[in-house]
């Protein structure tokens, strides 16, 4: 809740010292790494002599999640000494340059990590927001190191390390036998082979992102699945994978979020969701498909799979038959049109025109909340989709919508978006008395009652 810039170094700690030992959690959004190795260490209190050595800072935080411009050796190691009750630690940096040998992460540093044994979850990111950089110093032997002292971690998150091969990832999922989440990005070296032998290991894990492993094929995917209790399910630019992924994907039967942006997936693919009764899918990603069009969407409609946030931006392919698709697809015969969809992002997508925006007016959609589009629509129709829907947030300059569920790190984050107060319930139960010739022109217009009993005919 402020700004770390704005103290000087020397009075960072001082002012941390005078801070409550029932502090549990903290999270700094940017920080130098040499403050918080120093906010850590040992040394002189405030108001104290020089023979006075205080105790540890924030003894008993539990929870430490810190940005910082590098992660280092001396910063891990401050952390694991000092901290003795953590429980979870967060660290994420954003280098500018290429860091020197001592301001980066080495096998040295991993093997300090967990040296207290309590820590349960781990995740160590290099952001490449400024250059493409990774953890060049850090190979499989510091995996190694770090897992003998990881046995009983639960969550685990590897962003950019790029040294790192099957053995080291390898060891994680064998090592670590209470591991319920796993998340790995950049992993340039990250093949099939990890996921070979998954019967050998716990088969517990219920979150897995593989982010950026362009290595993977569907084979790894048929091993993973063997996780039968998978819940989220994030691939996104695994350029290797294909249809029969998504078919061995089709099995799960908790499956709550598949994030499927950049693959390999076509039409076919999305056919195996129809074909799974199981599903409870309510989160889909499928943009940045270029072979995903039409009859995939259609595919997807009729597989009445209740999902509540799909995401199709930037498919070339999609047009207006997919959101009349959606909009006309039923849940179950209780809950109207589209009535699932909470979250719809069709962003850039190719083949649509302003007959799709009258598909997105009242009736259709009820439920929905959040809407990304394209920025070159007309803006008045975007206007006057805003009056038509005043709760409906739009998007048009390629914003992200909603939250990563990786956010929460407790558990897969939806928004409930059911919960509304009673005015807001007062104005959407009278929407539809509203005699507005803008607002119901979608009802009464030739042109779409003629495409809406047509298409639906055929569709259903």
């Amino acid at each position: 809740m402020f700004d770390v810039s704005l103290f000087l170094r020397h009075n960072f700690a001082r002012v941390w010292a005078l801070a409550s030992e029932k502090l549990t959690s903290l999270e700094i959004g940017y920080v130098s790494s040499v403050m918080v190795t120093e906010l850590l260490s040992p040394s002189v209190g405030p108001h104290q002599p020089l023979n006075h050595i205080r105790a540890s800072i924030l003894p008993g935080i539990l929870k430490l999640n810190l940005s910082v411009d590098y992660i280092t050796d001396a910063m891990v190691g401050t952390i694991s000494k000092s901290l003795v009750s953590l429980t979870h630690l967060d660290l994420r940096d954003t280098p500018l340059i290429e860091p020197r040998i001592t301001f980066d992460l080495t096998n040295s540093g991993l093997q300090q990590i967990n040296q207290y044994g309590k820590l349960k979850h781990l995740s160590l990111i290099r952001s490449q927001e400024y250059i493409v950089t990774y953890f060049r110093r850090v190979n499989d032997l510091g995996i190694l190191l770090m897992a003998d002292k990881c046995a009983n971690m639960e969550s685990i998150c590897l962003g950019g390390f790029c040294q790192v091969t099957d053995t080291g990832f390898k060891t994680i999922l064998h090592s670590c036998s209470s591991l319920y989440r796993l998340r790995v990005s950049h992993g340039i070296h990250l093949t099939d082979l990890v996921f070979h032998d998954m019967s050998a290991t716990a088969l517990c894990m219920t979150h897995v992102s593989l982010r950026w492993c362009n290595l993977l094929t569907n084979h790894a995917i048929k091993s993973l699945v063997s996780n039968t209790h998978l819940k989220v399910l994030d691939l996104r630019d695994c350029k290797s994978l294909g249809d029969e992924a998504l078919r061995a994907i089709s099995t799960l039967p908790e499956l709550k979020s598949l994030l499927l942006d950049g693959s390999d997936i076509s039409d076919s693919g999305l056919s195996y969701l129809k074909g799974s009764s199981r599903l409870e899918l309510q989160e889909l990603d499928v943009s940045n498909l270029p072979y995903l069009s039409d009859n995939g969407i259609l595919c997807l409609a009729k597989s009445r799979v209740p999902i509540s946030v799909l995401r199709m931006r930037q498919c070339p392919l999609i047009g207006d038959t997919s959101i009349m698709a959606l909009a006309s697809m039923q849940v179950d015969e209780d809950r109207g049109h589209g009535s699932s969809l909470r979250l719809l992002d069709i962003y850039n997508c190719g083949g649509m025109t302003q007959l799709a925006f009258r598909w997105l007016k009242k009736p259709y959609f009820p439920r929905l909340r959040w809407l990304g589009v394209t920025a070159n629509v007309n803006r008045d129709i975007i206007d006057a989709l805003a009056r038509n829907r005043p709760f409906l947030n739009v998007a048009s300059h390629g914003e992200e919508l909603g939250i990563d569920q990786w956010d929460n790190s407790e558990s897969l984050h939806m928004h409930d978006y059911d919960d509304v107060d009673e005015l807001e319930q007062w104005l959407l139960e009278g929407e539809f008395e509203d005699d507005d010739e803008e607002m119901i022109d979608a009802e009464i217009n030739p042109e779409i009652r003629f495409y809406r009993h047509c298409f639906i005919k055929k569709l259903w």
